[in-house]
């Protein structure tokens, strides 16, 4: 089974410090294996103004996706490559631009594909 499209995230960081193990929290999704709730946890912690991190977007127990971002702190920038997963998000593909609003906010904006296993399905 594969599904694609396009992919609008909204995720806001009340605890994220720039320390490794940090995470911040999916408010929001166009798409249902994407949960609101879901965790998006760095690697890496953030330097000189700028994060260059792994990263594990958590969505449901047993969904996890794997990913590598790079962002722009001062200029709230970047992008986000996703490049597999497991349980609802097994097959989890993803290439997004990143960008901030003057409320705090983290938009996640670009395009998506999800080919599941027949395991993944049932």
């Amino acid at each position: 089974m594969t599904q694609s499209g396009e992919l609008h995230v909204t995720k806001e960081c009340p605890e994220y410090t720039g320390a490794a193990g940090d995470h911040c929290t999916i408010k929001s999704s166009n798409i249902d294996e994407i949960a609101d709730g879901s965790r998006v946890i760095y690697a890496a912690a953030a330097a000189e103004g700028s994060l260059d991190s792994d990263i594990v977007l958590e969505s449901s127990p047993g969904s996890r996706a794997d990913g590598h971002v790079n962002l722009d702190l001062g200029a709230g920038t970047g992008t986000i490559t996703f490049s597999g997963g497991t349980g609802t998000l097994d097959g989890f593909k993803a290439d997004i631009k990143v960008s901030a609003d003057s409320t705090g906010l983290w938009h996640w904006d670009g395009t998506y594909s999800l080919t599941r296993t027949a395991e993944a399905v049932t």
